[in-house]
């Protein structure tokens, strides 16, 4: 009768777990700069409010200034999609090619 079966020892997991924090955080990263590309500009207005907070466990891409949302519905020529939407598709894209390869 043949066998099968899988062993981890520590180690493993725990490079495995850095492997998919980095992935993680790597996505994010990319898609700031991804969201920050897609937003239209004018005066630089819009893109120098838009920031990125990250800590061990949250990540923030926050546009604070107050025509951020009618920016985000289409309004501008520049960026007719917005920017959340593509910026999630690019995020999904990121991660799955990077967890390929975990």
């Amino acid at each position: 009768m043949a066998k099968s079966g899988m062993k981890l020892n520590t180690s493993d997991l725990k490079r495995l777990e850095k492997e998919i924090e980095d992935a993680i955080s790597s996505s994010m990263s990319d898609t700031y700069k991804y969201y920050r590309k897609e937003t239209p500009v004018r005066s630089g207005n819009a893109r120098n409010k838009t920031k990125y907070t990250a800590s061990s466990d949250k990540f923030k891409i926050s546009s604070n200034y107050d025509y951020a949302d009618r920016l985000d519905k289409g309004w501008s020529k520049q960026s007719p999609k917005g920017f959340t939407d593509p910026s999630f598709d690019y995020l999904e894209k990121q991660i799955t090619r990077r967890f390929k390869n975990i």
